[in-house]
């Protein structure tokens, strides 16, 4: 009767049993369903009731990229479809790689000109995606991740706006760590360009326990499987302690048997390069820490130079900065500038690879005060303040001072670090080819110059040449 009296047909029902849709971009960013809108303009006010589809495959491609994403058990359900008029939407089904997906929200209406651009708004939610089996990660070296995602999915002409949360849980993010104990958690809001395939990432905030850095970018899906990424990362002073569970997941573990029990970090870095290959790199400064259980003298009685030195069981860093570079296949440390109360300044670079060995050239600038017949006692820091006083014209203690320079090598693992003495005679020359002068570090940010001027013509040392 609608047929009859007013040319128009309503479709109560309609199911779609078991169907594969192959969606395919190429490399001009136009997917293969984009010409369909003119297709349906003859179907009119054609109003379907309900449409499902159920235990559906979808597989997406790109034409310069080798692999597919394939999501699988995909249901959909929709009601009241009409091609000139938003209808209400809900699907899910199994992701790429592992975990599932679920959206409900509003599609409509159908952009004629390219069924790609047509409206979606909603809420989508991820779970447990795995970033190993999707690529994001390489298992083959036992990298591994899950990701869980909230957000809000807005479209305003040609861009997507999304705002929400991700999260990814038991991380392993270089070769040679260890599951994270404890999630990096992302409240993120960006903008995607659907025209230029790329997008804004907007103010945005990660969070490791209470430790909270800001992030912002920018991202571009346009070349291949994965997109490209620029992004900063830039945080003050976060609390070590909350930092300490994440930290196995980027290869990175505290001595067996220590805790780090005390400091703050601040980061200036960019995380960039393709979304399954990234490189994380920038500056890093630790403050005020704490490594509780450590005892550096114990650890250093073989290097002749550090005869005597007594640190206690805690080790005191009050600060240490480097420049890092972290990627999949392990870490690297250039221009590592230390201040160590228990022994005064350390210098030095080096690498902890896929299997978590470390391999530091490192160079210790202490003064000695020598005790008749009794040898040098090296590191402590009344030492450091006579270096000072006599650097300054301010005298010196009873004793006599001498400047000492200790080059020595750390190597073993980062879980049990072991010291060695440089019989090589290298290591000096070696951080002087790769970096020039060395100069000691500044004070902590919003921090007052504890040591002056004159500690820092210690890096002068370097300037002159190896006896």
């Amino acid at each position: 009767m609608p047929l009859i009296l007013s040319r128009s047909v309503k479709v109560t029902g309609i199911t779609i049993d078991s169907p594969q849709v192959t969606l395919i971009r190429n490399s001009a960013g136009r997917w293969n369903y984009s010409s369909l809108g003119p297709s349906f303009i003859a179907l009119g006010n054609v109003v379907f009731k309900k449409l499902e589809w159920k235990n559906g495959r979808v597989i997406v491609a790109v034409t310069n990229a080798q692999k597919r994403s394939i999501y699988d058990h995909v249901d959909v359900t929709a009601s009241d479809v009409s091609l000139a008029s938003t209808f209400p939407v809900i699907a899910n089904g199994d992701l790429d790689g592992g975990g599932r997906f679920r959206f409900a929200g509003n599609i409509g209406p159908l952009d004629h000109a390219d069924a790609s651009f047509t409206p979606l708004d909603g809420r989508v939610t991820v779970n447990e995606l795995n970033l190993a089996a999707r690529g994001y990660l390489n298992p083959s070296v036992g990298l591994r991740g899950l990701l869980d995602a909230d957000a809000t999915v807005a479209s305003r002409n040609d861009e997507r706006e999304i705002r929400g949360t991700a999260r990814i849980s038991q991380a392993l993010l270089v070769a040679g760590g260890s599951p994270s104990a404890r999630p990096v958690i992302v409240d993120l809001n960006t903008k995607y360009n659907r025209r230029t395939h790329s997008g804004v990432l907007g103010p945005s905030t990660l969070k490791i326990g209470n430790a909270s850095a800001r992030l912002n970018g920018t991202y571009d899906d346009s070349r291949g499987e994965f997109a490209r990424v620029s992004i900063k990362v830039a945080g003050d002073r976060m609390p070590v302690t909350d930092l300490k569970s994440f930290m196995p997941g980027i290869g990175i573990h505290v001595p067996r048997g220590t805790d780090l029990a005390a400091g703050t970090l601040s980061a200036d870095l960019t995380i960039s390069g393709p979304t399954n290959d990234l490189v994380t790199a920038g500056r890093v400064g630790l403050y005020g820490a704490k490594l509780a259980g450590f005892n550096l003298g114990a650890q250093v009685k073989a290097i002749s130079g550090f005869r005597g030195l007594e640190t206690g069981n805690d080790l005191n860093i009050e600060q240490l900065t480097t420049t890092l570079r972290v990627a999949q296949n392990g870490l690297r440390f250039n221009a590592f500038n230390a201040v160590v109360p228990a022994v005064g300044y350390l210098t030095g670079a080096g690498t902890i690879d896929a299997r978590n060995n470390l391999d530091f050239k490192m160079v210790a600038t202490v003064t000695a005060r020598l005790h008749g017949g009794m040898g040098p006692m090296v590191g402590t820091a009344g030492a450091l303040s006579d270096l000072i006083g006599a650097l300054t014209g301010g005298g010196t203690s009873s004793k006599e001072i001498r400047r000492q320079r200790i080059p020595f090598l750390v190597e073993g693992t980062t879980s049990d670090p072991r010291f060695v003495p440089d019989v090589s005679g290298l290591v000096i020359p070696t951080l002087m080819s790769q970096f020039g002068n060395l100069t000691v570090p500044g004070p902590a940010p919003g921090q007052p110059e504890r040591y002056g001027d004159p500690l820092r013509a210690l890096g002068d040392l370097f300037k002159k040449k190896r006896p």
